[in-house]
């Protein structure tokens, strides 16, 4: 439990887990009407590569709950939790629990949870080393992170509930989101990236859909943003099966489990 109102938040060890070792975290957000316990879905890699997973709860009615990423305005603003200040205490109980590598602490989320992950990179960068969005782009208006946060960010082309590209009356009156690529070229600014990026496709014969990935490399302290695109995919987090027809398709042989862990170890609080 953490601060006010009541906060919860599960922990998956990994099975090798050596408590006097210390262990790089992973954060998982969930998105907006979900929870932490609807969000499980990297237990299996934890396991494999030997990092923890915590599945906080953001806040709301019952088990229907969301982050506060920004992005809203005028009354819809106000009395809104700050987020960014529980996962700071969230961090804070956790190292009395279990042995944290400080300098390798990560956030992941999906769509609402993305963009909470762009909110925490902006305002606690001196505690998440990187982070990956998985359909959820930037709500907040500004970004003055404090060191360079490395982004790995995954999209769905056909995304029908965060678009890819943000048009004008398409998103609610009282809601102010960012596109993909403006999400990831604040990014790439801010980090001090190279302008043009190195693509590749990196899904294999006889898959649905082609993925490609996007690497803007050459930023301060060794950062980088990378942009992971699946042609035709939904709302979706690439590798699962999605839990309902409606959220649109996912790439089956590209695991973004995979991805942003391969993406995580690269990169450390300098």
């Amino acid at each position: 439990m953490m601060g006010e109102p009541k906060r919860t938040y599960l922990v998956h060890i990994p099975k090798d887990y050596d408590p006097k070792k210390p262990t790089p975290v992973v954060l998982a957000l969930h998105g907006a009407a979900m929870n932490g316990s609807m969000m499980v879905c990297l237990n299996k890699t934890s396991d494999k590569e030997g990092f923890i997973v915590v599945y906080p709860s953001g806040t709301g009615t019952g088990p229907f709950l969301t982050w506060n990423a920004g992005g809203f305005k005028g009354k819809m603003a106000e009395g809104r939790a700050d987020d960014v200040a529980s996962i700071g205490k969230l961090l804070d109980d956790l190292v009395t629990l279990v042995k944290v590598h400080e300098k390798r602490v990560y956030a992941c989320g999906m769509s609402n949870g993305g963009m909470m992950c762009y909110r925490l990179a902006a305002e606690l960068s001196d505690r998440i080393a990187a982070i990956a969005p998985v359909a959820g782009t930037m709500a907040i208006e500004e970004s003055k992170p404090k060191r360079p946060v490395p982004v790995i960010h995954f999209h769905g082309s056909q995304d029908n509930m965060v678009p890819f590209e943000m048009k004008k009356g398409k998103t609610p009156a009282f809601m102010k989101l960012k596109g993909v690529e403006e999400s990831v070229q604040t990014w790439v600014k801010l980090n001090g990236c190279d302008e043009k990026p190195k693509t590749e496709t990196i899904s294999k014969d006889g898959d649905d859909m082609k993925v490609t990935r996007s690497v803007y490399g050459g930023g301060k302290n060794q950062s980088e943003v990378v942009l992971i695109v699946i042609e035709g995919g939904g709302h979706t987090w690439p590798g699962q099966q999605p839990p309902v027809g409606f959220i649109g398709k996912s790439a089956k042989n590209v695991s973004a489990n995979d991805l942003m862990w391969e993406f995580f170890q690269k990169h450390k609080l300098k």
